[in-house]
């Protein structure tokens, strides 16, 4: 028997009422992967701080200075060098988990059709879900650097984030640079964000939700590697997740950004479209 969902006009219901947002924060902030996904972001900084006093100072190769080499210089130097280890893979996970597992964990566990039955919308049921999974994604993506600057602050001080072109950024400004650091990391996952939540209305496996979304990202990241492709990976969106490189800059450049930017919205509005359409249709049995 199918759950249709539909709302009917009996006295004190408004849909707008329903399935609040605290109730859904709540519910996900209790789950056991919340949990786990926060410790794991929150230990990694401690992780290279052992490591870089096990192998002491980072120096460049061949005369060259990255990013990676100035990790030792302060907090901020520290914080954005954790950012730049998880852009390419951590940082997926969390926003592949909470956005991929949030509707296919309820069909999984046969409670998605309760839901629906309360009666919940269903378009209000997925606002909910996806508000939630994007907000949770962005407290995961602020809470890497923010452990990292204060244990790389208590480890090498507080002061100027060190440029491996040469020059520094004053804190204030270098703290400010890495809050727009972190916003363009959250933006360029929203194609990550889109599909984990459209495979998530396809299926009732949270499993295949999330592996979905971050197979299909690694595929892209090898896509990118491959040079023969030309301009055609520019529609990757895997090609412009380092583009935030270029706001650590005495002058930064924002037009890479701005392309990462627009390219992963788009892509991320078309899946949304995908799941809202195809899970207004779709015959909700578990």
């Amino acid at each position: 028997m199918s759950t249709l969902g539909e709302t009917t006009a009996v006295p004190g219901y408004r849909p707008g009422r329903t399935l609040p947002l605290r109730v859904e924060l709540v519910r996900q902030l209790g789950r056991r992967r919340t949990l786990v996904m926060g410790a794991v972001l929150a230990v990694l900084p401690f992780v290279l701080l052992a490591a870089f006093a096990i192998g002491g100072t980072p120096d460049g190769r061949d005369g060259r200075v990255t990013l990676m080499d100035t990790a030792t210089a302060s907090g901020a130097n520290f914080a954005a060098v954790n950012l730049f280890v998880s852009a390419g893979f951590l940082l997926v996970i969390p926003v592949a988990l909470f956005c991929g597992d949030t509707v296919a964990s309820e069909a999984g566990w046969s409670s998605l059709r309760y839901l629906l039955a309360a009666p919940v919308p269903r378009a209000r049921l997925l606002t909910s879900k996806l508000l939630v999974g994007l907000g949770l994604s962005l407290a995961a993506m602020v809470l890497l650097p923010l452990i990292a600057l204060a244990a790389g602050t208590a480890a090498y001080g507080w002061g100027p984030l060190e440029l491996p072109t040469g020059g520094a950024l004053a804190p204030g400004l270098a703290a400010q640079r890495l809050l727009v650091v972190v916003a363009y990391l959250f933006v360029s996952q929203l194609v990550t964000a889109g599909l984990a939540f459209w495979l998530s209305t396809r299926t009732d496996a949270p499993l295949g939700a999330v592996g979905g979304a971050v197979g299909l990202t690694i595929v892209g990241n090898v896509l990118d590697a491959v040079t023969a492709l030309g301009h055609w990976r520019d529609f990757l969106p895997a090609h412009w997740q380092f583009a935030w490189i270029d706001a650590v800059q005495p002058r930064p450049e924002w037009s890479g950004m701005i392309q990462g930017s627009a390219l992963s919205v788009t892509y991320a509005l078309v899946l949304l479209a995908f799941a809202y359409r195809g899970f207004a249709r779709k015959d909700v049995v578990s």
